[in-house]
């Protein structure tokens, strides 16, 4: 065991603790308090983003709720480290975002293409004069919709709509202030708030903003306390499924959003008697592509934001890059052989991910084997095979196929869906292909459907069977 594996877990635990966040955010508060300044918000919009067009039509509802002083910035797209596989990136976040809009009441229809350069750098410049004049927020919106409208619908006579443009050196000094001040924060894509030291990316990162605002006293008076964006519901009470499709899980052993959607998987098939088909791919930084350090620290801190709300253990961590995810792989692709699948994946994933157990040590591998039920003395010829490389080369094509590229990612039927914040859409397309109502299809939802189950989950055991 190396100096690093001992003191890891120790260090990531501090680092991404609740402690140690919510003391950042009383310091913040007593700086703005010192400085008498109001509470202000920072929003980074990319127009040819379709995330960020669901951003921009939910800015109006935020700012009538909170009581927060916009500051809006204009920002192209993200760098290829950030967007390694730009074209998929760019196809399946137009499905993404109008799936997201019907579930969240937001306006946004995919037209099946990008817009183009002309129609993006025209919609730039009309929005920079509504940041000048204080109306973004509510142009936003109108400016949107003229430019993801479908190829020639509205194109014609967009001068009410684009009225007051800001000058082509006027749009290219803002574009570069404000990707400097979106990389001196410490962050690289659209649709993200920064609020008082801490990023939310995406309307379904929201809540938690919201939750922060509401205990600093900035709901304005009358206004209802609920969430605007609310964390998704899952399925809390079993459902009779006739014959559910699969569900093809698609993950890495180096993903902490993988790692924390491993126990609400498990418990989504336990709830509704599906089968989950184990996908496993190599990490991204063990194929080559770069993962720079700001997205590597957001991903860890969103990560053990959305796992203390959903009551997912997460944050003493032993990053199990390198030999000891080749040996988790290993050792999974013989488990599933024994029809422990499951189990040693949830317990390898609550090891390295919550507990900082070294996989890459045979004391912590033979810990997070023997509690799967599974023989130590047995593992030893698998781990010494190399079948599970061709096993994960299979299923990153595979992931490809489908539009993807990113875990964790999910198909069931004819639903794709990529991200832990999207099992919200595996719930609905087991219901939907098993016969049942999904929330929105129809009035009258079944009694245990997502919509009217409990917004929290049970706590989950960690290894199940």
């Amino acid at each position: 065991m190396s100096l690093s594996s001992l003191l890891m877990p120790a260090i990531s635990e501090h680092l991404l603790g609740e402690a140690r966040l919510q003391a950042q955010r009383a310091r913040a508060e007593r700086r703005r308090l010192a400085a008498g300044q109001a509470h202000q918000l920072h929003y980074f919009h990319q127009l040819d983003d379709p995330l960020s067009a669901l951003a921009g039509a939910g800015l109006q509802r935020l700012l009538a709720r909170y009581d927060v002083a916009l500051q809006a910035h204009l920002v192209g797209p993200p760098s290829d480290a950030m967007a390694p596989d730009r074209l998929r990136l760019q196809a399946h976040s137009r499905v993404d975002a109008q799936r997201l809009a019907q579930r969240l009441q937001l306006d946004f229809q995919d037209p099946g293409q990008q817009p183009s350069a002309e129609r993006v750098t025209r919609a730039q410049a009309a929005l920079l004069k509504s940041i000048e004049t204080g109306e973004f927020a509510a142009r936003v919106s109108v400016v949107s919709a003229w430019l993801w409208a479908p190829s020639g619908f509205a194109s014609d006579h967009p001068d009410t709509l684009l009225t007051g443009v800001a000058t082509m050196a006027q749009l290219a000094a803002h574009l570069r202030a404000s990707e400097a001040l979106r990389q001196r924060l410490g962050h690289a894509t659209g649709a993200s708030f920064y609020y008082a030291g801490e990023w939310y990316w995406g309307v379904d990162r929201l809540y938690h903003l919201e939750q922060r605002l509401r205990s600093l006293g900035a709901l304005r008076l009358g206004a209802d306390a609920d969430d605007l964006f609310p964390l998704s519901p899952d399925l809390s009470s079993p459902i009779a499924l006739h014959n559910p499709p699969p569900i093809d899980f698609f993950f890495s052993l180096r993903s902490p959003y993988s790692a924390i959607v491993v126990p609400r998987v498990f418990e989504l098939v336990r709830l509704t008697g599906a089968q989950v088909r184990l996908r496993y791919v190599l990490p991204m930084v063990m194929r080559g592509l770069p993962v720079p350090r700001h997205k590597r620290m957001y991903i860890a801190r969103d990560a053990a934001r959305e796992a203390r709300a959903r009551q997912i253990p997460f944050g003493r961590i032993n990053d199990p890059v390198g030999r000891p995810t080749e040996r988790g792989l290993a050792l999974l692709h013989w488990a599933e052989r024994e029809g422990r699948g499951p189990a040693y994946l949830q317990s390898f994933m609550h090891g390295v991910w919550a507990e900082g157990l070294d996989a890459g040590s045979a004391r912590g591998l033979r810990c997070i084997v023997e509690r799967a039920g599974l023989s130590w003395s047995q593992a030893q010829a698998p781990l010494k095979s190399e079948q599970w490389r061709a096993v994960a080369e299979a299923n990153r094509l595979e992931l490809l196929a489908h539009g993807l590229w990113g875990v964790p990612s999910f198909s069931v039927g004819d639903c794709t869906v990529w991200g832990q914040d999207r099992l919200w859409a595996v719930q609905e397309a087991l219901l939907r292909q098993a016969g049942h109502p999904a929330p929105g299809d129809a009035p009258g939802d079944p009694p245990d459907s997502p919509a009217n189950s409990a917004a929290m989950p049970p706590k989950h055991a960690p290894f199940g069977p």
